[in-house]
């Protein structure tokens, strides 16, 4: 059943033409709000886009550089909430807990939030997930792709997640091995990922329960490592209760945000 929470609907991206670096974080120091902030840069060469890079770690920003296209000179640039880095941690590390439980953790990089190029343009269109990762040591060293990205959508609307999703695909030219998308709808109130599973909340139980449907999340061993599994070794599941319990960390920040 419906909540109580406001549904907030997802936002299309604000337009801002870009000036400079200084008037470029000006905007971002300014910006207020509970939700992600999604917003367009217009006309930012190449050589602007190196210097946003530098100016962001000189001043340590949180921001995200969600994706940079050399022909149009569109940077995206996002701002991370509570609620958005819960629905793409929520996932990754339930998966990073059964590497170590199965001690084959050595065996896997996270690589978080870094910066990749299309393949064959090292200056040019450029994108950052919210959690990848891969295998070691096959993916050691700069610019290695991962297998695994986690792309999470608040107040970015599902049809931008599924072009993030394609753009991963073809920029790296298919080594990233799978996508996994975790959007909240603000209209429905529901915590929707991709494969497809759609997890509910029901109101009418005490203590409130969470529903899923369409079963387990499961992530190919050989899609992950690029190899067959070895003995004793399978595809990682991210079990209903598993799932329950995700959906009941994502409310907790819905809540907060009443």
């Amino acid at each position: 059943m419906p909540t109580s929470v406001e549904s907030k609907p997802d936002n299309d991206p604000q337009t801002v033409r870009f000036t400079n670096v200084q008037d470029l974080f000006d905007v971002i120091n300014s910006t207020t709000g509970d939700f992600l902030t999604y917003t367009n840069y217009l006309d930012v060469s190449p050589n602007h886009f190196t210097e946003i890079q530098r100016e962001r770690e000189k001043r340590r920003r949180k921001i995200r550089f969600r994706r940079y296209n050399s022909n149009s000179r569109i940077l995206i640039i996002t701002i991370p909430t509570d609620l958005h880095e819960t629905l793409h941690l929520g996932i990754y590390m339930g998966y990073r807990d059964q590497l170590v439980r199965s001690d084959r953790d050595k065996s896997w990089k996270d690589i978080g939030t870094a910066t990749f190029r299309q393949q064959g343009h090292p200056g040019g269109d450029g994108g950052e997930g919210d959690s990848t990762g891969g295998p070691w040591p096959e993916c050691a060293g700069a610019g290695k792709w991962p297998t695994l990205v986690i792309e999470a959508g608040d107040s970015e609307k599902l049809d931008g997640l599924h072009n993030d999703m394609r753009w991963w695909f073809r920029a790296s030219n298919h080594n990233v091995k799978i996508v996994i998308l975790a959007k909240f709808d603000h209209h429905v109130l529901e915590p929707v990922k991709r494969q497809s599973i759609t997890i509910t909340r029901d109101e009418t139980t005490s203590p409130v329960s969470y529903n899923v449907t369409r079963g387990a999340l499961v992530l190919g061993f050989r899609l992950l490592f690029l190899r067959d599994p070895g003995p004793q070794e399978g595809d990682f599941v991210l079990s209903i209760q598993y799932l329950q319990w995700y959906a009941g960390r994502v409310w907790s920040e819905v809540r907060g945000l009443d």
